[in-house]
């Protein structure tokens, strides 16, 4: 209710309806109002205030902005020898408003309770920063959207160590569904490949750390390590009748983009990724199409985790008129980009397509997959995709802390919304390991029957 008055106050008095006494009075008011949100209650020798967090209480009792000077984070090393961040305390720490009212009231009631009462028992206790960070993280999980979350100092050096690239790693792709490290997929050719790890396992222990309430930046980074040195997986797969524990030897990775190959007179395209190069890649494939007397054509999208969404549009343009609507970004409020084809359109009604989808297939590859199948230009053939269609950004909080944030969601043609379960093909075909493994592939084996018939 304080802030809804002040804002009201404001409102009316920059439109000159208020006299100078009357603004003099309210302004008075107001202070009253906003000095007495600050006190938390008595108990004991009298109000408890939280030190180092945005103001400190002098010794008449009085609430006042703190103005110690932000200490330098030193620089520690964690369990796998990597420097990052020690974890220190801190002040000044700046409150953000929500759009609407929340009382706080029992954040600080808690927070007394936690310094009043708690002994830490296995653990050593922690700063009063350590808690805000705490805060901060729960209140980002509590969006429910496991691609939104605070990245404190030693997180977010891992993240940015990621985005550098300077690592050795397994080659999958992994990703949170229901609330679980999920593989998306393996790359082809990858050690986790190699090594039999499938789409859609859970990855519930990467050597001894558990990914329960693990980020995907960090677990990201648990895998990732020396190259020529194991990480050791503990894996649930959907069917099998115990956990699968695998080692698997980390490697530089070298990320495969597209297969082509002629079958029964139909020119398949395997595409595996969305890199930047994709686009002139993918035009390549399609002049090959052309050269090969066949109007036939597979696209199979199997264990594509995605990747740039400006080549997943410029692919889609190549089969549809221009201005057709490829995906639209929806941001908060309803705004947000919208992404049409840039209408090269080559094919026309000349050539027959259907495409191949898996729990694998994600992000760009929903994105092209649900572009040209809702705009009447092929049929999907597989499985359910993987279901993660969002756009996060990363923002500052602090030089040493980020909050990584959903801004957008990717809307399909007749309005899917790809990170709501993703797509459901239009001809569903399940694989079993067993078929796998004598070197059989019903799904493409549909595709081609269903291709031929169209």
């Amino acid at each position: 209710m304080r802030f809804v008055f002040l804002r009201k106050f404001y409102e009316m008095s920059s439109e000159g309806k208020l006299s100078t006494t009357r603004v003099l009075m309210a302004a008075l008011v107001c202070a009253v109002f906003f000095a007495s949100g600050f006190y938390l209650g008595e108990k004991g020798k009298g109000t408890t205030v939280p030190v180092g967090i945005a103001h400190t209480q002098n010794s008449a009792g009085n609430m006042a902005s703190s103005s110690a000077p932000r200490p330098v984070l030193g620089t520690c090393v964690d369990n796998k020898g990597a420097e990052v961040p020690c974890l220190l305390d801190r002040n000044n720490v700046a409150a953000v408003r929500p759009d609407d009212v929340a009382d706080f009231d029992q954040f600080w009631k808690a927070w007394n309770i936690i310094n009043e009462k708690y002994v830490p028992t296995k653990n050593a206790g922690v700063s009063n920063q350590q808690k805000v960070w705490g805060a901060i993280s729960g209140l980002a999980s509590s969006l429910g959207d496991p691609y939104t979350y605070f990245l404190p100092p030693q997180e977010k050096t891992l993240f940015e160590q990621d985005v550098q690239g300077n690592f050795g790693g397994v080659g999958m792709q992994v990703g949170m569904k229901d609330g679980v490290v999920t593989v998306i997929a393996p790359l082809k050719g990858s050690p986790a490949e190699r090594a039999g790890i499938k789409a859609g396992d859970k990855v519930l222990k990467i050597d001894d750390a558990t990914t329960t309430d693990m980020t995907i930046d960090k677990a990201l980074y648990l895998i990732r390590g020396e190259i020529g040195k194991s990480v050791h997986l503990t894996l649930f797969r959907a069917g099998a009748k115990e956990l699968i524990e695998v080692n698997v030897v980390r490697d530089v990775i070298q990320v495969p983009t597209i297969d082509t190959k002629t079958k029964d007179g139909v020119f398949i395209i395997s595409l595996y990724g969305f890199p930047a190069t994709g686009a002139e890649l993918f035009r390549q494939s399609l002049r090959e199409f052309t050269q090969s007397g066949t109007k036939k054509l597979i696209l199979d999208l199997r264990g594509n985790p995605g990747g740039y969404l400006e080549v997943a549009v410029d692919m889609a343009s190549w089969f549809l008129p221009p201005g057709k609507l490829v995906v639209r970004e929806e941001e908060k409020g309803g705004g947000g980009q919208v992404f049409r084809s840039k209408g090269y359109n080559v094919f026309g009604d000349n050539f027959k397509m259907v495409i191949l989808v898996d729990g694998g297939s994600a992000s760009a590859a929903e994105i092209l997959a649900g572009a040209l199948s809702e705009n009447g230009v092929a049929t999907l053939v597989g499985t359910q995709t993987f279901g993660k269609g969002s756009v996060q950004e990363l923002v500052p909080i602090t030089e040493d802390t980020s909050l990584k944030v959903t801004i957008a969601r990717w809307i399909t043609p007749n309005g899917t919304n790809l990170s709501a379960g993703g797509i459901m093909p239009d001809v569903k075909v399940e694989i079993t390991k067993e078929q796998v493994e004598k070197g059989e592939d019903p799904q493409l084996d549909k595709a081609i029957e269903i291709v031929k018939g169209l």
